[in-house]
C-alpha cells in the first residue's frame, strides 16, 4: 500500500507497495536498510525525516525499526545500507541508532512495515538519538506533507 497525501510519494526499487520485503533487509538476513526514493515534495520543503514502523508487533505501540531526520531538502533517495552521512540517526525500539530490520516472532503471521517520509517546512537542528515519539512530537508543527510505503515480512 502506498499512501499519497498531496504530491509527495515514496517508493523502493527493492519491493513493490504491499510487497514482501527481501530477507537481506530483515533482522534474520543481512539487516541492510532498503533503498528508498521520494519525489513530489511540496514547495517550501527544507528537510525530510523518515520513520519505519511495524504496528503489528506484539507490543503496546508496535515496534519502530528506523528513525532518521535532518535529511537535506536536496536529497530524494537513500541507498541500500545508506550510511548516516546525509541524515541524523534516531533511536529505534531495539535501542540502537540506525536501522534494525524486520524480525517478527515466528508464527506471528505477516507484519506490515510502514516507511513514512515527512517533508518539513523548517530546517531543524536536532541531536541524534530521538525516538519515534520524540521526533513526531518535535516535527508535528512543521510537517508540510507526508507519504508512506508499506511492505510485508513474515518468519
Amino acid at each position: 500500500m502506498s499512501l499519497r497525501l498531496g504530491n509527495l510519494r515514496i517508493t523502493s526499487p527493492a519491493f513493490e507497495p504491499s510487497g514482501r520485503i527481501a530477507k537481506k533487509y530483515a533482522g534474520d538476513g543481512d539487516n541492510l536498510s532498503p533503498p528508498l526514493e521520494w519525489r513530489g515534495a511540496p514547495n517550501g520543503t527544507k528537510q525530510f525525516a523518515l520513520v519505519c514502523h511495524d504496528p503489528d508487533a506484539p507490543l503496546p505501540h508496535g515496534f519502530t525499526h528506523w528513525v532518521v531526520y535532518g535529511i537535506p531538502e536536496s536529497t530524494t533517495k537513500l541507498a541500500e545500507a545508506q550510511k548516516s552521512d546525509v541524515f541524523i540517526p534516531g533511536m529505534n525500539d531495539a535501542r540502537k541508532l540506525g536501522y534494525t530490520g524486520p524480525y517478527p516472532p515466528k508464527g506471528h503471521g505477516v507484519h506490515h512495515y510502514y516507511f513514512w517520509v515527512y517533508a518539513l517546512g523548517e530546517e531543524l537542528k536536532l541531536n541524534q538519538g530521538l525516538n519515534r515519539a520524540q521526533l513526531l512530537d518535535t516535527i508535528s508543527s512543521c510537517i508540510l506533507e507526508q507519504a508512506r510505503l508499506m511492505g510485508t515480512y513474515e518468519r
